[in-house]
């Protein structure tokens, strides 16, 4: 009888887990703001019901066990030794689930985010406990194994900047060039394409370099995630039409020859 009660137990918490834990996961997937924030809810909360699966089925076994008179203390011995052997023949899969486990933890990483890790740039596909699935550019998909992810550069958190370096002639004006530029941005800025895009006016960094050919005045804007490619691009095309009707010369590589 207590047998029976002890796996009458065990059922009915497996099916409180299996019941419970989805309306609870949804509950608090509703309540987040973002489709990321719903998948990383998701996510966790399967880890979470495989925790407690594993929980209540070793504890049931031992309990059992106990029942029938099996001493238990060096089955826990020998599960413990067998662990030890497991954990060192599966070092890379073990440190590649609990790396996921923080990376969803901490929310490091959202789906759609554009990020840089292991040596791949892409937008995140998917994220779980053993991978990271980045498409790049291209359209190539890589696999990137958790535990190879050390540092990750993500360039969707919070804001970006859309960095633009242009370079114009030694015989400029380059207060002149600045002043246009501003214009440049101005007109962007209030485009409305591209005016929920950007979020703060022009910043001017001033004279960047003295390059070879040219110096190179840089420049940004503050934009939302994921925007900065197309703001520069367009900025760009802008920048060379006004400078080409302003006469302002965008330098090619040149070398000056100077004879006796």
């Amino acid at each position: 009888m207590r047998i029976a009660l002890i796996i009458a137990l065990a059922a009915g918490a497996q099916s409180l887990i299996t019941k419970l834990l989805p309306r609870l996961r949804e509950a608090i997937a509703s309540q987040q703001e973002s489709l990321e924030g719903m998948q990383r809810v998701r996510t966790l909360s399967r880890v979470v019901r495989y925790a407690l699966t594993v929980a209540v089925s070793v504890i049931t076994v031992l309990l059992i066990l106990g029942e029938f008179g099996i001493s238990v203390a060096p089955l826990l011995g020998a599960a413990g030794v067998a662990g030890i052997a497991i954990g060192f023949g599966a070092q890379s899969l073990v440190k590649d689930y609990f790396t996921g486990f923080f990376l969803l933890l901490e929310n490091q990483i959202r789906l759609g985010d554009v990020i840089e890790t292991g040596g791949k740039t892409g937008v995140v596909e998917e994220l779980t406990l053993r991978y990271l699935r980045l498409r790049d550019y291209a359209g190539n998909v890589h696999y990137v194994p958790n535990g190879q992810i050390t540092i990750v550069t993500n360039m969707s958190l919070g804001h970006a900047y859309a960095v633009i370096d242009l370079g114009v002639g030694y015989g400029e004006d380059v207060d002149r060039v600045i002043a246009e530029m501003r214009t440049i941005g101005e007109e962007l800025r209030h485009d409305q394409d591209y005016a929920p895009q950007i979020l703060d006016a022009l910043e001017i960094a001033g004279v960047e370099q003295w390059a070879d050919s040219s110096i190179i005045i840089r420049c940004r804007f503050r934009v939302t995630p994921n925007s900065q490619w197309g703001v520069r691009r367009e900025y760009l095309r802008r920048a060379k039409q006004r400078f080409d009707r302003e006469g302002i010369e965008i330098p090619f590589p040149h070398v000056k020859l100077v004879t006796p």
